[in-house]
C-alpha cells in the first residue's frame, strides 16, 4: 500500500473532508437557488478529495496507521507489523 493518499496531519485530512464533502453536497443542493452556476464547486470537492470521495477514505486510513505500521520485505517475503513505539505494553 502507498502512501499517495494519505496526509501529513489527521487535522489536514479532516480538513480536506471537510471541503471536499461540503463542496459535493453544496454543488448539487444549492441548484435551486442559484441554478447550474453551482455545479462548479463539482472540481473543488473532487481536487479536495483528490479524485474521489473512496481516495479520501484510503487516505483516512493510511494517515491514521502512518508510523504505526511497519512493513518489511525479506527474500521476496513481507511482512506488515506494528511499529515497536506503537506497541502496547503487556
Amino acid at each position: 500500500m502507498s502512501d499517495d493518499f494519505a496526509s501529513k496531519s489527521m487535522f489536514e485530512h479532516l480538513v480536506r473532508g471537510g471541503v471536499g464533502f461540503g463542496a459535493l453536497i453544496g454543488s448539487v443542493a444549492l441548484i435551486p437557488v442559484v441554478g447550474p452556476l453551482s455545479l462548479l464547486l463539482l472540481p473543488v470537492g473532487l481536487v479536495a478529495l483528490r479524485g474521489c470521495p473512496t481516495c479520501w477514505a484510503i487516505g483516512l486510513v493510511q494517515t491514521i496507521s502512518r508510523g504505526r505500521l511497519q512493513r518489511s520485505c525479506d527474500g521476496g517475503q513481507c511482512t506488515l507489523r506494528v511499529s515497536d513505539s506503537h506497541r502496547v505494553p503487556s
